[in-house]
């Protein structure tokens, strides 16, 4: 009897196992533009749900997304060692760089917009910066929110300093929404083509 043997090929679904909020500590920074990723995850549905732990420099909550346990990190560091609180967190989980999701503020996005991103460059953000330090390489997720670049050169004090109150308005009702669609499917769905289907959406202004 001749027997036909078929190839099978096995496909890896990536998925997310650790989500990283990046932002500075502190009542005087909630609401700076360095901060949207916070505000993000303040404005999401499960946040009411999340149970914070202190650890890893930081605090660390676990999320159910129906496939697993996701592990949700706030760093308390200061932006610019916060590879410090997310290196410690992969290592006890351990994480590798491609089940981390990143999410952050992005000069390099108008604002409005949001979008993912795997690997590539780092923008000048010194969080990211952080992390490709004590990871070991920049080959992580990423979920961006843009906040678009001023027309001047004070960088640093533009990322620190507050949202206006229409800016707000439209990243509460336009842009945190719809980025929330996105965030939650992934852990259903995997994250590959994320980067093709979602690597720039941009929201319309709210009226």
């Amino acid at each position: 009897m001749r027997v036909t043997l078929r190839r099978i090929q096995l496909v890896r679904f990536i998925m997310i196992r650790l989500c990283a909020f990046l932002g500075n500590y502190g009542k005087e920074y909630r609401l700076h533009r360095h901060n949207v990723a916070w505000l993000f995850l303040e404005s999401m549905r499960i946040s009411a749900d999340l149970h914070w732990s202190t650890k890893f420099k930081g605090t660390i909550a676990q999320a159910d997304f129906g496939y697993g346990k996701v592990s949700i990190l706030k760093p308390h560091t200061f932006m610019n060692l916060s590879g410090e609180s997310v290196v410690e967190a992969a290592r006890f989980y351990r994480c590798s760089p491609e089940e981390i999701l990143v999410v952050h503020d992005e000069l390099e996005m108008p604002f409005g917009a949001f979008g993912y991103k795997f690997s590539g460059g780092l923008g000048g953000h010194n969080g990211l910066r952080s992390l490709e330090k004590h990871l070991g390489t920049r080959d992580f997720w990423r979920l961006r929110f843009g906040i678009g670049r001023p027309d001047h050169s004070d960088i640093a004090g533009y990322v620190l300093s507050p949202f206006a109150a229409d800016e707000l308005d439209t990243l509460k009702t336009k842009v945190f929404p719809e980025a929330e669609k996105t965030f939650y499917t992934l852990f259903t769905e995997g994250i590959e083509g994320y980067e093709e289907r979602y690597r720039k959406v941009v929201c319309k202004q709210a009226p």
